[in-house]
């Protein structure tokens, strides 16, 4: 037997119109996969302004011949005291790297960790995406 809960929901035509060409672009299959996504990542959110313990992800790209910032990451990979769940490297046109860290911990130390790496002169960009409590 399900555990789905059905309900309904009221919204001015144009919002919905806004939403249904949203959901569309993103490859959802109804609404309610993508209101599904909407309440998991507010409830996400949420908990990680409430400092709670969370997954998610580090998305660094490191400018060609980076030093500084690699040995720093090695570092911090090393110590699981800093989240790091696991990491993955990949190079990318230009001499450029794709790293990417799972990550798992206080909401507030993963946002620092990566405002501190984020920071760095060699990171090109940097994106941290919490996924779920």
């Amino acid at each position: 037997m399900s555990d789905l809960v059905r309900f309904g929901v009221a919204m001015e035509r144009g919002l919905l119109l806004d939403f249904d060409r949203r959901i569309a672009a993103k490859g959802y299959e109804n609404r309610s996969e993508a209101l599904r996504d909407l309440v998991r990542a507010d409830l996400v959110r949420e908990a990680a302004e409430a400092g709670a313990h969370v997954t998610g992800t580090l998305t660094i790209v490191l400018a060609a011949g980076a030093r500084e910032v690699v040995l720093r990451l090695a570092e911090i990979e090393g110590d699981p005291a800093n989240g790091v769940i696991a990491s993955m490297r990949a190079p990318m046109e230009g001499g450029r790297t794709l790293v990417v860290m799972a990550l798992r911990g206080r909401a507030g130390a993963l946002s620092e960790l990566a405002g501190s790496l984020g920071g760095a002169r060699e990171v090109l960009s940097s994106q941290l995406a919490l996924a779920s409590v």
